[in-house]
């Protein structure tokens, strides 16, 4: 039997793609966003960093809240940062738990561990967050805020840490995504998207999760140990980082900027 499920973020690159999923598997999907867009679902206009009764009202009778709306650049400051990744999060839990809104579906970003980008380490879901820009903190915040909710009312929360999703008819993977080795290895394909998702949704699992989100990329360090316990889900798709010369200059100018010249200002500085 199909879910009633609400979507934020409903008219965006995520959301129409996993909306008409859901729909042709037998779910019930309203979504929300800021203009009611064209869409594989009803879609209601909402701003979700205002409490408002119009919207908080169509929470009423849903199974399932999935929150993808967001300020999505990872290079975003605080300006908007704050009103669409802090203050909507916080505002779409409470009218979720005051709707008795049983299950959360929170996408989260790997860039809440984007200080980890030149570490050797394994990235599961237990090591500790490193966000360097205010789109991975408030990432972070998100997840903080669900962990609460899950604990102090109840709520199954279930935080995605989604990866990189090209909004591009096909979503290929390689060099031309930037970001060197670390965003190709973040590459996370439709249907992996798709299905993880879904498992995300129907996982008979309770209170608070966070997982790992991409596909099955060779080499990577993110872990799938978390979302194969958790959710039961394993990727079915995975590519391996093509790293040309240029892409590995750009790799090396990232670590000087953000490893290399801190380190050496460091040691200059009795840091």
């Amino acid at each position: 039997m199909g879910k009633k499920i609400l979507m934020t973020g409903a008219a965006g690159n995520l959301g129409v793609k996993l909306a008409a999923h859901l729909r042709a598997a037998g779910h019930l999907v309203t979504g929300l966003d800021l203009r009611a867009e064209s869409s594989p679902v009803p879609i209601h206009a909402a701003d979700l960093s205002r409490l408002d009764d119009e919207w908080t009202a169509r929470l009423v009778g849903q199974d399932v809240v999935i929150h993808l709306a967001a300020e999505s650049s990872p290079v975003s400051g605080w300006k908007t940062a704050i009103p669409h990744n802090i203050d909507a999060v916080l505002n779409l839990f409470e009218a979720s738990r005051q709707a008795g809104v049983a299950r959360v579906v929170f996408a989260s970003s790997n860039w809440v561990l984007g200080g980890s980008r030149f570490r050797g380490d394994r990235l599961g879901t237990d090591t500790v967050p490193d966000p360097v820009t205010p789109y991975g903190m408030s990432k972070m915040a998100g997840e903080r805020i669900g962990a609460h909710f899950a604990a102090a009312h109840g709520m199954t929360v279930i935080c995605t840490r989604i990866g990189w999703i090209q909004a591009t008819p096909d979503n290929q993977p390689g060099p031309h995504m930037g970001l060197g080795r670390w965003g190709q290895q973040m590459w996370l394909s439709d249907r992996d998207f798709l299905d993880g998702m879904t498992a995300a949704i129907t996982a008979p699992v309770m209170g608070f999760a966070v997982v790992n989100l991409m596909s099955d990329n060779p080499g990577m360090r993110w872990s799938l140990d978390e979302t194969r316990a958790v959710l039961g889900f394993s990727p079915q798709d995975g590519a391996p980082a093509s790293l040309s010369p240029s892409v590995r200059m750009t790799e090396w100018g990232a670590w000087l900027a953000q490893v290399g010249m801190p380190r050496l200002m460091g040691r200059l500085m009795g840091w």
